[in-house]
């Protein structure tokens, strides 16, 4: 398999091995997980408290899904082959024409019938708080006419901490789907990147009810309230999907409106 490419037999591999052994170390309350389709591509958007929650994900799906990973991970021997293997599109957070690429790849994920995870915060929380949402994942699932599932994730922050090297054992966590989000809802109501905007703003609410997180209307990584207004007056390059070009409308609010 060629690096970036998406999840292949190691993943499968690995989750039947791995995946009961989770369950063993861990007590992963795994919810909604009917409402997935067992065929054809959709996005999953879950937020991002702790380094195990895509690993978590990947050993509880029942299918495999490939995730957006930052470049930094293909510097060390460690991760360099395992990651890529295991599904992780490598994407430069320098953005520009190396943060498309990852979307290219992403999309051909999509097209080939996959799952698709990209965390829409971008980053982790430090704080455990819910952070305004990229649109990266409207974006493709508006062009690729594919579902939105909102994932909540609760307690994985606990078992490990985003400054912790090693989990904690015997600890609970849960991993919530929430109801898929379809693009035609949104398709021709209005201009396409508020379109964007307004499908993201809903699967953050989407995420905030199922995980009671208290939410900040600011990127992940925004010390201000002002400096949020600046940045998303201008083209924003989205750290988990590419280039994020919006109005900064958007509220958790008015998301279901």
């Amino acid at each position: 398999m060629e690096l970036g490419r998406g999840a292949g037999r190691l993943q499968q591999r690995s989750r039947r091995v791995l995946g009961p052994l989770g369950r063993r170390l861990w007590n992963i309350d795994c919810i909604g997980y009917d409402r997935l389709p067992e065929t054809g591509p959709a996005v999953l958007c879950p937020n991002h408290i702790s380094f195990l929650d895509s690993a978590f994900l990947m050993l509880t799906l029942p299918r495999n899904i490939s995730f957006v990973g930052k470049a930094e991970y293909m510097d060390s021997w460690k991760t360099r082959y395992l990651f890529p293997a295991m599904g992780m599109i490598p994407i430069d957070r320098s953005g520009g024409d190396k943060a498309q690429a990852a979307l290219d790849l992403a999309e051909a994920v999509l097209r080939s019938g996959g799952l698709f995870g990209i965390f829409p915060e971008g980053t982790r929380s430090r704080d455990g708080m819910l952070y305004k949402g990229r649109t990266g994942a409207a974006r493709l699932a508006m062009k690729l006419d594919c579902p939105l599932y909102p994932v909540g994730i609760v307690g994985t922050d606990q078992i490990q901490p985003p400054d912790a090297k090693l989990p904690k054992l015997r600890q609970s966590c849960s991993i919530h789907i929430g109801r898929p989000i379809h693009p035609e809802r949104y398709r021709g109501r209005t201009a396409e990147h508020l379109a964007w905007r307004s499908m993201t703003d809903e699967v953050m609410f989407e995420i905030r009810e199922m995980t009671g997180q208290n939410y900040r209307n600011v990127y992940a990584g925004t010390p201000t309230e002002s400096s949020a207004s600046r940045v998303a007056s201008v083209d924003d390059v989205d750290a988990s999907a590419g280039a994020d070009v919006e109005s900064d409308t958007g509220h958790l609010s008015t998301a279901r409106g």
